[in-house]
Parts: C-alpha cells; structure tokens; sequence
C-alpha cells in the first residue's frame, strides 16, 4: 500500500469534511486524467487539441484539470478530436 493511499484512508477515517466530497472530487479527477492520457496516446499537444476544438490552450488545460465543469457536449468534441469517442456507463451506487 502506497503512502498516499494509507494518507487518504487516515483522512477519510478521521476527517468528514474530506471525506463528504471525496468520492465526487475524485470521480472528476480522474475524468481529468482520462482526457490527458487519451491526447497524449494520440500524440497531440494541448495546443493542438485546442485548435481542433478552436479553443485555446488554457481552456484545454482547465478542462484536463478541472473536469467537474465539462459539459458532455465538449466531452465529445474532445474525444473526436483526440480520435476516439465518448462512452459513458452507468454504474449503481454503493
């Protein structure tokens, strides 16, 4: 187990107010994340997203850093761009 996991599990035990937004807040960071891996698989530069998307560089770096506020449309266009396509899934809650 990685120091940061046993981090996390302490302050999930031992901190409600961390422990009330974790799950979202990590739902978004890995959407996040998701969206980097996937441009950089396909090779591409986040200027060279942005130009596809006829955006700016900053924007594409907002949405790879704060994904909580990507609508599903720009989702879309974003994987276009990288050159694969949106699944979403549903899953039921624990």
């Amino acid at each position: 187990m990685s120091d940061l996991t046993r981090y996390v599990e302490k302050r999930l035990e031992n901190d409600s107010e961390f422990a009330d937004g974790f799950e979202v807040g990590y739902a978004h960071f890995k959407i996040g994340v998701m969206l980097r891996q996937a441009r950089e698989a396909a090779g591409m530069t986040q200027e060279e997203v942005a130009r596809q998307l006829n955006t700016t560089k900053s924007a594409i770096s907002r949405i790879e850093n704060h994904a909580e506020d990507i609508r599903l449309s720009m989702l879309n266009r974003y994987a276009q761009a990288v050159g694969t396509n949106l699944q979403i899934r549903l899953a039921r809650a624990v």
